[in-house]
C-alpha cells in the first residue's frame, strides 16, 4: 500500500515536502484519505511540519502522513476535524499530542497518540491488499529478499496466506500479529496450526519506546538537545511481563521494540523475569531493533538466550544526526555488531522496510563500512564496531531463518534445504566493501523457479 502512496521519503526542503503533496492530492478524489509518506525531517534540518504547511494544499483530502520510522505522523487540519481532537484533547499514556506556542495542536502526533487518528483512517479493501501484497512480493524479488518476517500481519493473515501459500506474493511470509493479540493467535494457532513453509504464524511483536528520529525513544539520561527529555515507554513493563510469561507458556515467540538504552535494559529486565517463570530462551526472544545499548548489557542477550533482530541501514541513516541527538560519547554505544557478534549473540539482520530500504547490500555494506548516508564518515562511524562481509551475510541468512525457527530447512545452501537462493553480479567476499553497496541482483530463485531475472 505504501508504494502508491504518496512519497516524501528523499524531500529535501519544506517547499518540496509540501508541493509533492499538492500535486499527489490534485489526483485523488474529494474526501479520499492521504497515508503513507515517509518523511523525514532531518533532511531539511529538523524542523517538524505542522498542519498550516500543508492545509492549502490538500483542502479536500484529510492527511494522516508519517515519518519514516513511524513513530510519529502529521495530520492536517482536515483531518483533525474527522477525528474531533483539539487543544482539549487528552494525551493517551505513552504517546504525544504537539502543542504550539497558542496551546492548539500542530498537527504532530507521536507514538500511542497516532491512535487518535489511525483508529478512524478507512482500511483498505481486500482486493486492494491483495493487489499491495503481490506488487510488493515483486519489488522485494529484485533486492533477491525471499522470505520476510512481516512484523504486522494481525488483520491481513487471512490475505497473505491465501495468496503467498498460492505463490502469488513471490515471498515467503512469517506473519506476527501483535502482543495485544495473544489471544486471537493462541486460537489460531490451535485451529489451523502453525502453516507451512510458504506462511508461518506463531510470532508476537510487542513495543517498549518510540524510535531515536521522532525522540521518542527510551533513554537514561536527556537527549542532548532537550533537557528533560527522556522518550516514551508506549508499554509498562509490568504488562509486558504478564504478555510474554502468557505466550511463552502457549508456545508463543515474542519479538518486542526497544531502541533506547533505557527501554532495552528493562526489557532485558523483563526477559530474565519471564525466564524464570518458563525458562530462559525457551521460545528464542526477541529484541528488534537492540540499537542503543549500555555495554554491560551485551552479555545478557546470551545469558537469556535472546537474539538480537537488527537493521544495518538505521546506523548508515541515524549516524547522520545521532550525535545531536545523544551527544557523542553515548552515540558510540549505536549499532554495537562487533560487541554483540563477540559476545556470542545471534544476529538476524533485517531491513526494516517500509522504514528503510529493502535493498540487502545497502545493509551489508552499512554493516561492514559503517559509512553514513552523509558521507561524512568514511573510513566509518564508531568503525571499532564494524564487521566481516561473511559475518554480515550470515545475519542476513542464517540469523533470519534461526530468529523465525527455520534454520533447519532455510537459511544455508546445501542438500536438503530449501532452493531460495540469489545470484549476485559480483562476488561480494572479494570485491573492495566500498563497492558492495553497487552490487545487483541478477537472479532471484524461489523454491527452485526464477521469480526475477535482471534485464540487461
Amino acid at each position: 500500500m505504501r508504494l502508491a502512496s504518496v512519497q516524501l521519503r528523499d524531500v529535501k526542503t519544506k517547499q518540496a515536502f509540501i508541493e509533492r503533496l499538492r500535486s499527489f492530492a490534485a489526483k485523488q478524489p474529494a474526501g479520499a484519505w492521504i497515508t503513507g509518506g515517509d518523511w523525514d525531517h532531518e533532511n531539511w534540518g529538523g524542523e517538524l511540519p505542522t498542519r498550516q504547511w500543508i492545509d492549502a494544499a490538500t483542502p479536500k483530502n484529510p492527511v494522516w502522513i508519517n515519518r519514516l520510522d513511524g513513530h510519529l505522523a502529521l495530520a492536517n487540519t482536515l483531518a483533525l476535524k474527522e477525528v474531533g481532537l483539539g487543544r482539549n484533547t487528552r494525551e493517551l499514556p505513552g504517546g504525544t499530542i504537539v502543542h504550539d506556542a497558542q496551546g492548539e495542536p500542530t498537527g504532530i502526533l507521536k507514538d500511542n497518540a497516532m491512535e487518535f487518528v489511525e483508529s478512524v483512517v478507512p482500511a483498505p479493501k481486500p482486493e486492494a491488499k491483495a493487489e499491495a501484497l503481490r506488487t510488493a512480493g515483486a519489488y522485494l524479488s529484485q533486492f533477491g529478499v525471499t522470505s520476510v518476517h512481516d512484523m504486522s500481519a494481525n488483520d491481513d493473515i487471512d490475505i497473505i496466506k491465501s495468496h503467498a501459500s498460492a505463490r502469488q506474493a513471490q515471498v515467503r511470509v512469517y506473519a506476527a500479529m501483535s502482543l495485544a493479540n495473544r489471544r486471537n493467535l493462541n486460537n489460531m494457532v490451535g485451529r489451523e496450526g502453525r502453516g507451512d513453509r510458504w506462511v508461518r504464524i506463531g510470532l508476537l511483536k510487542g513495543f517498549v519506546d518510540g524510535s531515536l528520529g521522532s525522540r521518542t525513544a527510551a533513554i537514561e539520561a536527556d537527549y542532548a538537545h532537550a533537557p528533560g527529555a527522556r522518550g516514551l515507554i508506549v508499554t509498562p513493563p509490568e504488562q509486558l511481563t504478564e504478555g510474554i510469561i502468557t505466550s511463552y507458556s502457549w508456545g508463543l515467540q515474542v519479538a518486542i521494540h526497544a531502541i533506547g538504552d533505557r527501554a532495552n535494559s528493562l526489557l532485558l529486565d523483563v526477559y530474565a523475569r519471564a525466564g524464570q517463570v518458563v525458562g530462559p530462551g525457551a521460545q528464542r526472544a526477541r529484541i528488534e531493533h537492540a540499537q542503543h545499548l549500555k555495554p554491560a548489557d551485551i552479555e545478557r542477550f546470551p545469558r537469556y538466550g535472546i537474539i538480537a533482530s537488527m537493521q544495518p541501514y538505521h546506523l548508515a541513516d541515524d549516524g547522520r544526526w545521532a550525535e545531536k541527538a545523544l551527544g557523542t560519547e553515548r552515540a558510540k554505544n549505536s549499532c554495537q555488531f562487533r560487541s554483540l557478534i563477540d559476545g556470542g549473540v545471534t544476529l538476524a539482520f533485517g531491513s526494516d522496510w517500509f522504514v528503510a530500504p529493502p535493498n540487502v547490500m545497502e545493509g551489508i555494506h552499512a554493516a561492514v563500512t559503517r559509512q553514513t548516508l552523509d558521507g561524512r564518515h568514511p573510513n566509518g562511524w564508531v568503525p571499532e564496531q564494524k564487521i566481516t562481509v561473511y559475518e554480515a551475510l550470515k545475519a542476513y541468512t542464517y540469523g533470519g531463518a534461526y530468529a523465525a525457527m527455520e534454520e533447519s530447512y532455510k537459511g544455508t545452501l546445501k542438500t536438503g534445504m530449501l532452493a531460495d537462493f540469489v545470484m549476485l553480479d559480483r562476488d561480494i567476499l572479494k570485491i573492495a566493501p566500498a563497492e558492495i553497496r553497487n552490487a545487483k541482483v541478477l537472479l532471484t530463485v524461489l523454491s527452485g523457479a526464477s521469480v526475477y531475472e535482471r534485464k540487461p
